[in-house]
């Protein structure tokens, strides 16, 4: 409507003339908000800007039970809100864009989005990463109704159930291990002939009762109705299709990190993630960076939560000294 846009016009007219900032955070998962709510707490000028939804990630799982005060579990999108009113209840502004370029100068930094550019005197990248797609018919369709990248956040929901692990690397592994203290049988799908996984964790995979392997099979579609009811394949050697009932399917081909707007200005690891030292400062002064786009082993939205609070901490006495 008209006015909505109008409204909505002034308001970002008015925040850009804000310059600079104290700090500005990019993404607004658990990491984002939750260095937000630490940072305005602190009495920090602080803006947020995410490109989508606030809340991140965890807005598409179905339902967490591992998060810290909700014993019966929350559902991604609730816990995603709760977030957002928390942070927004300290004064947090929350601007919509998505960042394409950060510009260094000798005391601010330069936020360019695709609509407007934003300076500040510290930055902290909350961009978190995404579960690489196989890209295969109902992927997409049934993300949250079976499909899950995901095992230590999903698995209890499969209890007794048939699963499938479409993947070959250490992680697929360990999820496939983690997955059976709650499903009947787990079925490994590698996607290559061979496990890139270590010895150690194949002949664990290997000896447990409840796994099963299943090379040489392509995936072509994950099948269902509401929910997830089965995958379709196709044999390899012989070229035979057939279809085997499953109650979920756990896809672990790699995990991409959101800092593509990043690259050559800030330090990453080999998996295009964003090295950090203890406090979370990254080999650019006044540059932090919190939740899973970092360069760390474990993926949860407890974890980036934490880091958020430390980078937030990080900021202020970063602030404090210059």
């Amino acid at each position: 409507m008209p006015t909505l846009k109008t409204e909505t016009k002034v308001k970002t007219v008015v925040m850009a003339a804000k310059k600079p900032f104290d700090l500005i955070i990019i993404g607004g998962g658990p990491a984002g908000l939750t260095a937000g709510i630490y940072a305005k707490r602190s009495k920090i000028d602080t803006v947020l800007i995410e490109k989508a939804v606030p809340g991140g990630l965890i807005t598409t799982s179905e339902m967490i039970e591992n998060y810290p005060g909700f014993p019966d579990g929350i559902t991604g999108v609730d816990l995603g809100k709760r977030m957002e009113d928390q942070a927004r209840k300290t004064g947090l502004d929350i601007i919509f864009g998505r960042v394409i370029q950060i510009e260094t100068s000798k005391n601010t930094f330069s936020v360019h989005t695709d609509n407007d550019t934003f300076t500040a005197r510290s930055i902290i990248i909350a961009t978190g990463g995404d579960p690489k797609k196989l890209g295969i018919k109902g992927e997409e369709a049934f993300t949250g109704k079976g499909v899950s990248y995901c095992a230590t956040c999903d698995g209890p929901f499969y209890k007794d159930k048939k699963v499938a692990v479409i993947g070959d690397d250490n992680l697929a592994i360990e999820e496939a291990l983690s997955l059976t203290k709650h499903a009947n049988t787990v079925t490994i799908f590698p996607r290559k002939n061979t496990m890139r996984a270590e010895p150690i964790l194949q002949d664990r995979a290997k000896s447990n009762p409840k796994i099963f392997f299943m090379f040489n099979a392509a995936i072509e579609e994950i099948a269902g109705d509401k929910k997830v009811s089965s995958i379709k394949i196709k044999d390899n050697a012989s070229g035979n299709r057939s279809s085997v009932e499953v109650d979920g399917v756990f896809i672990y081909a790699g995990h991409k990190a959101n800092t593509d707007f990043m690259k050559g200005q800030i330090k990453l690891d080999e998996n295009g993630k964003i090295v950090t030292d203890d406090d979370l400062a990254t080999n650019v002064p006044g540059i932090f960076a919190a939740g899973d786009v970092r360069a760390k082993d474990m993926w949860q939205a407890i974890t980036s939560a934490a880091d958020g609070a430390i980078a937030a901490n990080s900021v202020r006495k970063f602030l404090e000294n210059k």
